[in-house]
């Protein structure tokens, strides 16, 4: 009588299981195996995500820094020593789908929260592969902490199995907190367009109308005369 079994054999260094077929009589034949096409076992990394302060003590251990933010806000303010490999780059194409987007864009975002109109940098993950191997320490950073999420995934299906993200992005670091290069501080570094000039614009418009009320409380005749002056609409 014979006995088939099923054996799984393990091979830490490849990542292969192999498995076979193992006929065995109890005849004192020999024993013959026909194997199975291997199949890769593919290991999941889990993107660890920290706060700026478990950020510091990563890259006291060795994690290596990935800036993934556009080239503007990485030139307003970067954590020094970086690497920088954007997520997004500048949309320069010239169909009319996209002129028509980019002039709602510049028009709208762009105006008032100088945010550059972009599109998905299809390079991205290349480009990480030529500056770091797969085993790479790497802790991502942009801005609010979106950016980084989604350059996690990608590298993480890529291969990447040691990633990190600041949650909140570095809007959300204090001042001094990393040593940092730029024009500005880490946080304020998203800050660009009308929104910078926001607070200085209701500040004088709110000194011009207490002023106001003042004179006209305090000299009503001659706050009276001005108005007469005025010419009418």
């Amino acid at each position: 009588m014979a006995v088939i079994g099923c054996c799984t054999v393990l091979f830490a260094s490849s990542n292969l299981r192999t498995s076979c077929l193992v006929l065995e009589t109890n005849r004192g034949g020999k024993k013959s195996r026909k194997p199975i096409p291997q199949r890769l076992i593919k290991i999941k990394a889990e993107v660890n995500y920290v706060n700026s302060e478990e950020a510091k003590q990563l890259i006291s251990e060795g994690y290596s820094i990935l800036d993934v933010r556009d080239k503007t806000q990485f030139a307003r303010a970067h954590i020094k020593s970086c690497h920088h490999v954007p997520l997004f780059i500048e949309n320069q194409d010239n169909d009319v789908g996209t002129i028509l987007k980019r002039t709602v864009h510049n028009n709208f975002s762009g105006l008032f929260f100088g945010l550059p109109f972009t599109k998905l940098n299809p390079e991205f993950v290349q480009t990480v592969k030529g500056q770091f191997s797969p085993q790479s320490k790497l802790l991502l950073v942009c801005q609010e902490g979106l950016r980084s999420a989604v350059a996690a995934d990608k590298l993480e299906q890529a291969g990447f199995e040691n990633i990190a993200c600041i949650t909140s992005g570095l809007q959300s670091v204090e001042p001094g907190q990393f040593d940092s290069v730029g024009s500005t501080e880490l946080q304020n570094a998203g800050k660009a367009g009308l929104v910078t000039i926001q607070g200085k614009i209701s500040a004088v418009l709110g000194t011009v109308l207490i002023c106001a009320y003042l004179f006209i409380t305090f000299f009503p005749q001659q706050a009276e005369k001005l108005l007469e002056m005025m010419p009418a609409s």
